[in-house]
């Protein structure tokens, strides 16, 4: 299967107070797990840099919306919603009554178990709910990077069981009442 020449996905980052807040998405939609994985990883490249998060894992909501003020090709945004551990946690079933497309949690370098003990870097994942009762798998990304923007981790993968990793696992938690 030859994957059809889309225009890309641009993103620009949100900051408030000092920290990122968010990322615009413009242009388009994207559209499948791997498009996610880009815009994760590009994330997690910014979160690799000293002081972009609060101390801790934040996690991201993707938002089908857009500001007023925003700009004109401005198709979504992922919103920080808060830490996913520490002094005020989000709580289980936070996102229940209305499921996102998607929730994302970033961890700066202090908080992350590096895969290549070299670097030090940032990770991050997205979760993509799906409805498996109506045959739509739940859908993840995985991505490491340093601040100098070295990959050193990259997985997407359909059909994820959500239990079997910690980030999936405390995602959907925020998901479910």
């Amino acid at each position: 299967m030859t994957h059809r020449q889309l225009p890309p996905v641009e993103v620009a980052p949100l900051h408030r107070g000092g920290y990122l807040s968010g990322f615009l998405l413009l242009g388009r939609w994207p559209e499948d797990p791997v498009e996610w994985a880009r815009f994760l990883v590009l994330a997690v490249q910014m979160a690799a840099v000293p002081g972009m998060l609060p101390r801790g894992s934040t996690v991201f909501r993707v938002v089908e919306e857009v500001p007023d003020e925003g700009p004109t090709e401005a198709v979504g945004l992922v919103l920080a919603e808060g830490q996913l551990v520490g002094e005020n946690p989000l709580t289980p079933g936070r996102f229940a009554e209305h499921t996102p497309p998607g929730l994302a949690v970033l961890h700066p370098p202090g908080s992350t178990l590096h895969s290549v003990p070299e670097y030090d870097t940032a990770s991050g994942c997205i979760l993509l709910p799906g409805v498996p009762d109506l045959g739509l798998d739940h859908r993840a990304a995985w991505a490491e990077a340093d601040m100098e923007g070295t990959v050193t981790r990259l997985e997407t993968r359909s059909g994820v069981d959500l239990q079997g990793d910690v980030d999936t696992a405390a995602l959907s938690l925020l998901l479910v009442a």
